[in-house]
């Protein structure tokens, strides 16, 4: 994941959310729905096209959505487990609101490029999110089985967002192909988002659904 300019600064001041969300072109989103949540923190022009996959999953699945975007000038990486609810109450808004969340995030590794990867502490959410990808994302390896996943990459500290709501989540690492940033989307031209993007929004919403289905009838 890339450093940017004026990390360092920002996370040597006692409270780097806090800090954080009073930069300029910083901006919090909430949309309350369901009690399945999507949420993407490192969104805007920070991990491109996360907070767009986690908000048109949300909307299709009638979920819940909780976003920090940057803007384009200056991005800054706060490490999740530093992104504190404390420091937000709009984040404390959709923490308590939500029982499970899939939080996005993009990472860029070439030995992983065609490899999607769901950390968190939720293992049975990571499984029944995977199987609905796999359907649908036959050009990627689905990997859910925390011991494939790098240890920086697996959202297991006990402070990152992902795992705060009652029934914790997963955190989906996603790489730049899946996006639609990558030089195989060269001279795509739509309609619409690249193949893949839309695939992936379309079993993170299935997921969803059959998700909040199954659990409000048990």
């Amino acid at each position: 994941m890339a450093l940017h300019l004026g990390q360092h600064a920002l996370l040597e001041t006692d409270k780097p959310f806090a800090s954080l969300l009073t930069k300029p072109g910083v901006n919090e989103v909430l949309e309350l729905r369901s009690k399945f949540g999507f949420m993407a923190f490192h969104g805007g022009w920070l991990e491109e096209v996360t907070d767009d996959i986690a908000q048109v999953a949300a909307e299709r699945s009638d979920s819940s959505y909780y976003a920090v975007l940057q803007g384009p000038d200056e991005q800054w990486h706060i490490p999740s487990h530093l992104v504190d609810p404390a420091d937000s109450p709009v984040l404390t808004q959709f923490i308590e609101h939500v029982e499970v969340v899939v939080a996005i995030h993009g990472f860029g590794r070439p030995d992983l490029l065609k490899s999607v990867l769901l950390g968190g502490k939720n293992r049975q959410l990571a499984e029944f999110v995977a199987c609905r990808l796999m359907t649908r994302l036959p050009h990627y390896e689905i990997l859910y089985d925390l011991e494939k996943i790098p240890k920086s990459l697996r959202g297991q500290h006990s402070q990152n967002p992902v795992n705060l709501p009652r029934e914790g989540g997963i955190q989906l690492e996603l790489p730049p192909r899946i996006r639609g940033k990558s030089p195989l989307w060269t001279g795509f031209k739509g309609p619409g988002r690249v193949p893949h993007h839309e695939a992936l929004i379309e079993g993170l919403a299935a997921a969803a659904r059959d998700w909040t289905t199954i659990n409000s009838s048990s």
